[in-house]
């Protein structure tokens, strides 16, 4: 990694580090050095360069699933002269993931994520009904959430090195799929952790043993059941800037009835895409895409039409930055700047 008048310059072996814990984000040294082919050692000390140059990190946030919790997507309009006053006040609220600003007829894009919509209208529609210089906000609920950011790959490992990372990341039970209780209630014991893993997604059980003080023995077993339990979504993020893609794009569109999964599953094949879901409001289906340039939204568009019969593109909205990305507080080159808006209480899913 290369120092730059911009910041840094990613080498070829940092894009692939990082898009090994993109597929596996707690690997093990060993086990990612016997796939990338270079000595453990190294990559730990190439990851620890990464992490404190904002380049990339780990993380692990409520996965957002309906059936579980709930997830929405919120425009918010403000007063031109109170924009930043509003938008450091929505970053500071936990609930509220990914706050982006908008060049569009919206000024910011909320993403919130609560364990259900009684607490979405308790904590969050409370919060932006109270904002000085909030003038309004309009909300579309996920009813289906078919993909994430978490699933967003680089794609500079070979196809066998890809299927190699996936099946540990499968056999760790530690990966983007992991095998577990699905809709398991976890008690507070074990949610007291996953604000560390917010702060980090590789936090060991030692490490935050260390910080509860307690037995470490005892946080093996409990991260074990988290990690197992399908509340997470564990992810290594990549600031954007260093991506290729460096356009964020997000769609309303109207998906006919009846066509949602088979769109999904479409729109799975395009590489570019950071989200897609089924949705409530004006418009059905909610897409985000990562892209090279302003030119590539029309290229975007020209394939959900052709993928995606009877799509209706109603509204782009390209994002002049991104303020918080899943709980973390960017710089305005994109790189993490360390901070992350956590709340334990407010992760207390089970008596």
């Amino acid at each position: 990694m290369k120092e730059s008048r911009g910041g840094v310059e990613l080498s070829e072996d940092d894009l692939a580090l990082i898009n090994a814990l993109q597929i596996a984000p707690r690997l093990s040294w060993s086990d990612a050095a016997d796939v990338l082919g270079v000595h453990a050692t190294t990559l730990a000390s190439r990851w620890e360069r990464l992490r404190a140059a904002g380049a990339s990190w780990t993380t692990a946030h409520l996965i957002g699933d309906p059936k579980r919790m709930c997830l929405a997507f919120v425009a918010v309009d403000c007063e031109m002269n109170r924009r930043e006053q509003v938008t450091a006040s929505l970053a500071a609220v936990p609930e509220i993931v990914t706050v982006e600003e908008a060049a569009s007829n919206r000024d910011l894009m909320l993403t919130v994520v609560t364990r259900s919509l009684e607490e979405f209208s308790t904590k969050v529609v409370s919060r932006l009904k109270e904002t000085e210089g909030l003038v309004k906000y309009q909300t579309a609920l996920c009813t289906r959430l078919h993909s994430g950011g978490g699933a967003w790959r680089l794609n500079v490992l070979s196809r066998a090195q890809q299927n190699a990372l996936g099946e540990l990341a499968r056999s760790a039970g530690s990966g983007a799929e992991r095998p577990g209780a699905a809709g398991e209630q976890l008690p507070a014991s074990h949610l007291d952790l996953l604000p560390y893993l917010a702060r980090d997604g590789r936090a060991t059980a030692a490490d935050i043993a260390r910080a509860l003080g307690r037995n470490p023995a005892t946080v093996q077993r409990q991260l074990n059941r988290v990690l197992a339990s399908r509340l997470l979504s564990l992810r290594c993020e990549i600031a954007q800037r260093y991506s290729s893609f460096p356009v964020t794009c997000q769609w309303f569109v109207n998906v006919p009835a009846g066509q949602h999964e088979s769109a999904a599953a479409e729109i799975r094949t395009i590489r570019n895409v950071r989200l897609s879901a089924s949705t409530t409001g004006p418009t059905n289906f909610v897409i985000i895409m990562w892209l090279q340039s302003l030119a590539d939204v029309m290229d975007a568009e020209l394939a959900l039409q052709q993928k995606v019969p009877g799509i209706d593109l109603v509204e782009s909205v390209v994002m002049l930055s991104t303020v918080k990305r899943v709980g973390w507080m960017l710089n305005e080159d994109s790189t993490a700047s360390g901070a992350v808006v956590v709340d334990a209480h407010g992760l207390e899913l089970a008596d």
